[in-house]
């Protein structure tokens, strides 16, 4: 079992940037590839960005790709989403994942979920 908590959402002017968090609980975070997606209103929810389990391999959405920065510390069992340039159109909730695979892109390979926290950015 893995339990996830997002931290870090708010507001913020486009051209700004964030830095989310996720903080895991569990015995066994370094075996599991984590993610981040977001949800915006309306919408499917969205790959943003995955890392392996030991953060050596990434993969980024392409609406993000060059703008956005996923890392982990797996002796403080966190995932982090640095995003920067941000657009109006990244306003969404952010969500953390965890897989047992090495490293994935899509929602159906994700098992934990954290509950999300908000960004909004305002133009």
């Amino acid at each position: 079992q893995v339990q996830l908590v997002e931290s870090g959402g708010g507001l913020v002017q486009a051209g700004g940037s964030l830095r989310l968090a996720c903080a895991a609980s569990g015995r066994t975070f370094s075996g599991y590839g984590m993610g981040w997606f977001r949800q915006a209103p309306g919408k499917e929810r969205e790959f943003v960005a995955a890392i392996s389990w030991s953060g050596g391999s990434t993969s980024y959405g392409d609406s993000v790709k060059g703008r956005t920065t996923i890392s982990r510390d797996n002796a403080k069992k966190t995932v982090y989403l640095q995003m920067n340039s941000l657009k109006p159109e990244d306003t969404a909730v952010y969500y953390c994942a965890a897989t047992v695979k090495f490293i994935a892109t899509m929602v159906a390979a994700y098992t934990y979920w954290g509950q999300g926290t908000q960004v909004t950015v305002s133009s």
